[in-house]
C-alpha cells in the first residue's frame, strides 16, 4: 500500500518535565526509534512533525499549522504535505507501538478510507492511518477550534473516512504513553 509516515514529536511535554522526543529508551532517542518503526512501512515520503533540530536536519520537519493546537495541528500540516493516499501517525511517545501493528491498520484501507483502533476508553488517533482526504477534516477542526482528535476521529469515521479497528487485550500495551516521569 502506497503511504506517506509522520512522527508527531511537537508536544511541549509539560509532564515529563523535558522534551519527550529525546529521552533514551532501550537505548534509543524515542524520536530515532519511532523513526525506525515508520520506516519498516517503506513510506514514499517520511516526515517529521515538531520545531527544528539539528539532530532532524535529515528529514522533512513540518511546522504545526495552527500553534497550541495540540497534536492535530501536526496531522494537519502532515495530510496538507501529503503526497500518497494515505498518512501514518505515529507519536513519539508510544515506545511500545510495533510496525506490524501500523502495518495491520494499513491492511485496513481500502480506496479513500484509513484505519483507526479503538478500545473501551474512546480512539487511539495516535498510531492511526489517515486517508489524504481527511485533510478538509482536519482543517475546518482547526478553524473552529475544535482540537479534539477524539472529535476529528469520530467525524472522519461517521463519514466513512475511517475504519475502526477493535484493540485486543494483548495489544493493549502498545498504547502505552510516555507523559510524566513516572512512566518511564
Amino acid at each position: 500500500m502506497r503511504c506517506s509516515a509522520v512522527l508527531l514529536a511537537g508536544g511541549k511535554s509539560s509532564r515529563m518535565g523535558r522534551d519527550k522526543a529525546f529521552l533514551e529508551f532501550d537505548g534509543q532517542p524515542l524520536w530515532r526509534r519511532q523513526m525506525e518503526k515508520l520506516g519498516q512501512l517503506s513510506p514514499e515520503q517520511i516526515m517529521l512533525s515538531g520545531p527544528p533540530r539539528k539532530e532532524w536536519s535529515n528529514y522533512d520537519v513540518i511546522s504545526d499549522k495552527v500553534e497550541n493546537a495540540g497534536p492535530l495541528a501536526g496531522v494537519a500540516a502532515a495530510l496538507g504535505k501529503c503526497t500518497t493516499p494515505h498518512l501514518v501517525v505515529l507519536a513519539v511517545d508510544l515506545p511500545l507501538m510495533t510496525a506490524n501493528f501500523l502495518q495491520s491498520l494499513l491492511a485496513l484501507c481500502r480506496g479513500h478510507r484509513g484505519a483507526v483502533s479503538r478500545n473501551e476508553n474512546g480512539y487511539e488517533p495516535l498510531a492511526a492511518v489517515y486517508p489524504a482526504g481527511c485533510a478538509f477534516l482536519a482543517n475546518v477542526a482547526l478553524r473552529s477550534g475544535d482540537f479534539s482528535l477524539q472529535n476529528f476521529v469520530r467525524k472522519g469515521t461517521k463519514e466513512k473516512w475511517l475504519v475502526e479497528r477493535k484493540i485486543s487485550a494483548a495489544e493493549a500495551p502498545l498504547f502505552t504513553n510516555l507523559n510524566t516521569p513516572a512512566d518511564l
